[in-house]
């Protein structure tokens, strides 16, 4: 028996896409550098050798950042305190 197929190679149709184009942004500009904060970092030895971060504006003398918190270092100077007393946990 003969066949009767034959191959024959098909390309699917393709349909245009169309893709939309994302709009540029420009980037935001830096401040004047008069408007940018003076910052210095100060270190002050605390107790028992601990050490206080604070970052202070120069300009208005205000501190910008304290590490630790002055409420930490208040929790760890008061006669109550035991360390380890911040978490209490139960099992």
């Amino acid at each position: 028996m003969e066949s009767k197929l034959s191959v024959v190679a098909a390309l699917p149709e393709i349909e245009p896409v169309q893709i939309a184009a994302k709009p540029v942004v420009a980037p935001t500009p830096a401040p004047p550098p008069s408007v940018e904060p003076d910052l210095r970092l100060v270190i002050e030895e605390g107790q028992a050798g601990s050490f206080v971060y604070k970052t202070i504006d120069r300009r208005t003398g205000e501190v910008v950042l304290q590490l630790p918190r002055e409420g930490v270092l208040r929790m760890r100077d008061a006669e109550a305190y035991v360390a380890g007393a911040v978490i209490a946990t139960q099992a």
